[in-house]
């Protein structure tokens, strides 16, 4: 079953961040395990895919654009 993300959720995962951040993740209607799935994601996708994991699904994918850096030109 899967529940609603609250802030204690978000920030257990990621820490400290902006409110808008904790907003913008909870709007997107992942759980926590699909919260964390992504932040494992961001953080290590080559260990992930040698792994043999499946890409990534729809939400996930949305979390980890809201978590990856802007690039800076």
């Amino acid at each position: 079953m899967r529940t609603t993300l609250t802030k204690d959720d978000v920030t257990s995962v990621l820490g400290p961040i902006e409110e808008a951040t904790v907003a913008e993740i909870i709007a997107t209607g992942a759980s926590a395990d699909e919260l964390r799935e992504a932040w494992a994601w961001l953080n290590g996708d080559e260990a992930l895919m040698s792994e043999g994991r499946p890409l990534p699904g729809t939400r996930v994918a949305a979390l980890i654009d809201l978590l990856e850096p802007e690039d800076e030109e």
